[in-house]
Parts: C-alpha cells; structure tokens; sequence
C-alpha cells in the first residue's frame, strides 16, 4: 500500500503551490490573504500548509524570497550585466515597465503592492519589506557612487538622491500598473525619467 507524509496529499508539488501563492499574496498582500484562500487556491488542507511550509508569515516570507529569484530578478540583473551604469538603470526601468504590465501575473511588484494594510500583529512582516525596499536603494546607490568614482557621473552628482529617485520611479511605475497604465505607457515614463541623468565631468 502506499503512503504519504502525514497532512500531505499524494502528488503534493512544493513549486506549484509557492506559485500559487505568491499569485495570492501578490495580488491580495499579506493581511488580504487568509489561511483559507491559501489552501483552496494551493490545493491543499491547512495541516498540509502547516507542515510544508509552517505558518502564514514563513510561506509569505519564502514566497517574497522566491519573488526576489525570480519575478523581480531583472533589477540587479540589468545592473551588474550592463558596464554602463546609465545602460543599467535604462534598462532596469524598461524591464520595469514590461514586467509590471505582464498580464501572465498580478500587476505592479509584490514587494511594494504587498506592503498595505498592515495592523500591528503584522508590523514585522511590514519591517521586513520595508528593508527590502531600502535595500534597492541602498543597492542604486553603491552602483551611482562607483559610476562617480569612475568618472561616469560627475563628482558632484547626489548619488543618495539620485538613488532614492529611481527608487521613487520604480514604486511609482509598479503603483500606475496596479491601477492599469499599459507597458507603452510606462516605457515612455522610463525613457523620461533617464533624461535627468547627470553629466560626467568630461561632457
């Protein structure tokens, strides 16, 4: 006779379901995403939940990790594949542009439209993403500052508000897709916003 991990029903995909899941959470957030919604759309009972994933805050912080590989991906890969930076952070807002509206999933970025709605029983799953978000700046900036050391930007660009800037688009872009813009639209945003780009010394 065969059997099965106690809670866990034969033919259980761990991939699928994580994939549901951040479906769920993407489009819902975290505190708009029930136990129940989870285990309807993840085909699975609660105990099955439980034992695969552990609770609520843990399948929503793997789902957000697995979001970061995979989904949300094309940031940092624009910018470390492009060796100009001002390439790099075009490029990362063209791609911006086109995965926000991808209609195969939820619009906007889960990492920001997860971020709403929080009560205090939550507020480190809001702590949490709100780091990651600061942590994309952080990440622009070091970028901006060795494009400065380099002579790619001049020496006196900001490069903390000029990070927080592309940051600032890139909320700005994932909001406009939750509320419909199309990819056109927001390619041309991005195109818009490189124009502030600053000099080098040498042009």
């Amino acid at each position: 006779m065969t059997t099965t991990k106690r809670g866990r029903p034969r033919g259980f995909d761990r991939d699928t379901a994580l994939a549901q899941a951040t479906s769920l959470f993407w489009q819902h957030g975290f505190e708009g995403t029930s136990i129940a919604d989870l285990t309807s759309a993840m085909g699975i009972s609660p105990p099955s939940l439980y034992a695969a994933f552990g609770d609520k805050r843990t399948l929503f912080l793997e789902v957000v990790e697995r979001y970061g590989g995979t989904f949300g991906a094309f940031m940092n890969k624009a910018l470390a594949e492009e060796s100009d930076p001002r390439t790099g952070f075009a490029r990362m807002l063209d791609e911006a542009a086109l995965a926000y509206t991808d209609p195969s999933h939820p619009a906007g970025c889960l990492v920001i439209t997860a971020a709403t709605n929080y009560s205090a029983q939550t507020a480190d799953i809001e702590r949490d993403l709100r780091e990651r978000r600061r942590a994309n700046v952080r990440s622009f900036e070091t970028r901006l500052e060795d494009a400065r050391s380099r002579g790619s930007l001049g020496r006196d660009t900001d490069t903390r508000a000029l990070a927080v800037y592309f940051a600032v688009v890139v909320q700005g872009m994932s909001q406009q897709a939750r509320d419909g813009a199309t990819a056109r639209e927001l390619r041309r945003v991005a195109e818009l916003a490189m124009t502030i780009w600053p000099p080098s010394d040498a042009s």
